[in-house]
């Protein structure tokens, strides 16, 4: 019989919940408060089949942009052919989670706000851009010999006969 193309095709371990995290699903994930402008994971909840997201956008990282009820609404990018188009679906909050894409920027922007108020009470200015690392600093070797090596020529009619 030929493969099924249904909603859930092909997922019996993609939609699944992981080892040891079977059961009730924890309060916290309730109680989470989302804003429109944030991003969020889409990661699907197998417990819960209400709200499920097409399996395409599991693992799909999307930025809120209408938050209901017992959902949220979640632009995700998709590539249709040649292009890549921003679709919006709604999704329960079980099957999201808040994203870590930008939690090294907003530290980044911390760490230079401090260098910034630094600087200005030393009274100076300074350049907070990232500047790509440079090549290694050179050095020499030391207690090196060198050593000539000369080869030992081939001789056909000796190897014929068995060797030296």
């Amino acid at each position: 019989m030929p493969a099924g193309h249904g909603l859930r095709s092909r997922a019996r371990d993609l939609l699944s919940r992981p080892f040891r995290k079977k059961g009730t699903i924890p309060l916290s994930t309730y109680l989470r408060t989302y804003r429109s402008g944030e991003y969020v994971d889409i990661k699907v909840n197998g417990g819960v089949h209400k709200g499920t997201p097409h399996k395409f956008y599991h693992g799909r990282t999307g930025q809120v942009w209408n938050v209901t009820k017992r959902a949220i609404g979640v632009e995700v990018n998709k590539q249709v052919g040649n292009r890549i188009v921003m679709k919006r679906i709604h999704v329960r909050i079980e099957h999201v989670q808040p994203s870590r894409c930008t939690e090294d920027f907003k530290l980044r922007k911390k760490r230079n706000d401090e260098l910034k108020v630094e600087a200005k009470a030393r009274g100076e200015i300074i350049s907070t851009k990232r500047q790509p690392e440079g090549p290694k600093i050179g050095f020499m070797v030391g207690g090196a010999t060198l050593e000539t090596v000369t080869p030992i020529p081939y001789d056909v009619v000796n190897d014929l006969k068995g060797g030296y």
